[in-house]
């Protein structure tokens, strides 16, 4: 069975790193070592032994405009599926290297015609964060409303969410930066949620929670896999069967289906959004 290649939930390949996975695709190969380890991972990329090459970034330009050819290298590729992160917060001191909100979604109609149908871009309203600023609780939790009008105008359905969740290294982070986050209750998560129902009921959007089983069993919310090996063989332009087994090496709440990933830790993300689990390259000044 062809095999879902990811690119990448480690890092930015996309934004950061389209070189390097321009490179990779056009090789058909890819070689690398995972952070902290020292054996070297090697990953077929031929095309015809790839089901489905599934990118994940906040900032998609770089492809768009064709930059180290990573347009033309993805073009070889039966299916492309698209995980598009646009939380409202580009261009904050939250994650001061994503696009600004309106940036991002001005990518979105060339995005669509590279990935030829809208079922094949799933949009990541992921992480909400909570923080308090000049006294007063903040979160972006109301920007879905204006990105659920803009997406669903392109026929963009597929909204998956989470909370932030606060790991030791991102607490770590968020107090050298003064960052005040606020992690809210279950209660508070509740009445979120709820309202995120609504802003997506309104305009016909399927809204999918990552990883987080309480979460996922709310009214209005659907427990995401966010590589799903069945949708991906339904959207094969040939009808390919891909894996449905769940990926042992993803979290117990995660639900994705078998999938190589071709990131590295090892290249860290110069993004530096405050909540992330990856690894940061913090600024140095």
């Amino acid at each position: 069975m062809k095999k879902v290649i990811s690119a990448s939930r480690r890092t930015d390949l996309v934004a950061f790193y389209p070189d390097w996975l321009s490179a990779c695709l056009k090789l058909g190969r890819a070689s690398f070592f995972h952070y902290g380890k020292r054996s070297e991972v090697r990953v077929d990329l031929k095309p015809e032994r790839v089901h489905t090459l599934v990118l994940w970034s906040k900032n998609f330009q770089p492809l768009l405009d064709n930059r180290h050819g990573l347009r033309e290298a993805i073009a070889d590729y039966a299916q492309v599926y698209f995980h598009f992160t646009i939380t409202g917060l580009g261009g904050t001191f939250i994650e001061r290297l994503a696009p600004a909100p309106a940036a991002a979604l001005g990518q979105l109609p060339t995005l669509l015609e590279i990935a030829g149908r809208p079922e094949r871009i799933s949009v990541r309203f992921d992480p909400i964060v909570f923080w308090r600023e000049g006294g007063e609780l903040r979160t972006n939790l109301e920007f879905l409303s204006p990105l659920a009008r803009e997406i669903s105008r392109l026929s963009i359905t597929t909204v998956r969410f989470s909370f932030a969740q606060w790991y030791r290294k991102a607490v770590a982070r968020a107090r050298k930066t003064g960052f005040d986050f606020y992690e809210p209750g279950r209660e508070e998560k509740e009445m979120a949620v709820k309202r995120l129902a609504e802003m997506a009921s309104e305009h016909g959007l399927q809204l999918w929670c990552c990883s987080q089983a309480e979460i996922a069993r709310l009214p209005g919310v659907k427990a995401s896999a966010c590589i799903d090996g069945a949708l991906l063989a339904r959207l094969h332009p040939e009808g390919e069967p891909a894996s449905v087994v769940k990926d042992p090496t993803q979290r117990k709440d995660c639900l994705c289906t078998e999938a190589v990933d071709i990131g590295s830790y090892a290249q860290s993300c110069p993004a530096a959004c405050l909540y992330c689990y990856a690894n940061p390259r913090l600024k140095t000044d």
